[in-house]
């Protein structure tokens, strides 16, 4: 697949190669790493190409289905790349900081999406204005917090099916609570980390911002592919329950209608007309005879 390779010489060319310090590793990177020069550990690039084509299929696979995406990279480093390459293959993303529960209590950041998107009307419909001054800078404040910390999450309307992390030691939280939501995870992974709790190990130097750039490129490369040969989505429309008129002349669906409702009576017996005669306990009233004929 022409659109996943890169050639070990523009691997090398941008230092992915390069590990942490030897007294900084973690023992369970020993299958990634080809030597160590300078007391410098040296990344085995066969590896990184491995890893990176394996992750490039997943994402495709994924995007090909409509599933969600999420990038993570809260580092110096990583922060503006993220950011643009999420943009380009419209995913969302976290480039800031990660707020703790963002996928195991993503009820509440769908909460706060709906504040910023409410003060953002404010200032279109000019309804920002009634308050005071010191009310307006404290509004104005609360939205540069939450732009700052929630606006990559707006694409992201349910849960991610996996997440592309760079740097899974720096972005601990999330990688667990990937785990703990069961979404698969794709890092980029120097030689401390470790590699058993993600799924997907592109082994690299995390710490540069050309690694960075050819990585996570490639990653939405292997996105955008993936949405290019996805089938669209159709809603589905709305199931849509019959209306029935009642006597009373108030609409009700067919479950209002049912006996022994709510309140020991059916809601149907509510249309009935005031003056009709209510049922004796004693049973059904006897018959009215008839006149006698008269008598010739």
């Amino acid at each position: 697949m022409p659109e996943a390779s890169v050639s070990p010489e523009e691997l090398l060319k941008a230092g992915v190669h390069f590990g942490h310090r030897v007294s900084r590793w973690n023992p369970k990177m020993a299958p990634y790493i080809y030597d160590r020069r300078n007391q410098i550990h040296i990344i085995d690039v066969k590896q990184t190409l491995k890893g990176l084509v394996k992750a490039y299929h997943f994402l495709e696979k994924l995007a090909a289905r409509n599933e969600l995406i999420l990038f993570v990279g809260t580092k110096r480093q990583a922060g503006p790349v993220i950011k643009a390459e999420a943009k380009r293959c419209v995913m969302p993303y976290v480039a800031e900081r990660w707020i703790g529960g963002t996928l195991t209590n993503y009820a509440t950041v769908r909460e706060r999406l709906k504040r910023l998107e409410e003060i953002e009307t404010w200032e279109k419909d000019g309804t920002i204005h009634r308050y005071g001054k010191k009310e307006q800078a404290a509004i104005q404040r609360e939205k540069r917090k939450l732009v700052r910390n929630l606006d990559g999450l707006r694409q992201m309307q349910r849960l991610p099916a996996a997440l592309v992390v760079v740097d899974p030691a720096h972005e601990g939280i999330a990688v667990q609570e990937a785990d703990k939501i069961g979404a698969a995870t794709i890092a980029l992974i120097d030689t401390d980390g470790d590699p058993e709790t993600i799924d997907v190990a592109i082994p690299g130097n995390d710490d540069s911002m050309k690694v960075v750039q050819l990585i996570i490129g490639k990653l939405a490369d292997a996105v955008v592919e993936g949405k290019a040969h996805a089938e669209p989505v159709v809603a589905k429309p709305e199931p849509v329950l019959p209306v029935v008129v009642t006597a009373g002349g108030r609409d009700r669906d067919r479950r209002d209608r049912r006996p022994g409702g709510p309140g020991g009576r059916g809601r149907g017996d509510r249309g009935m007309r005031r003056d009709a005669a209510p049922a004796s306990s004693a049973g059904p009233a006897p018959a009215t005879p008839a006149p006698a004929a008269p008598q010739p």
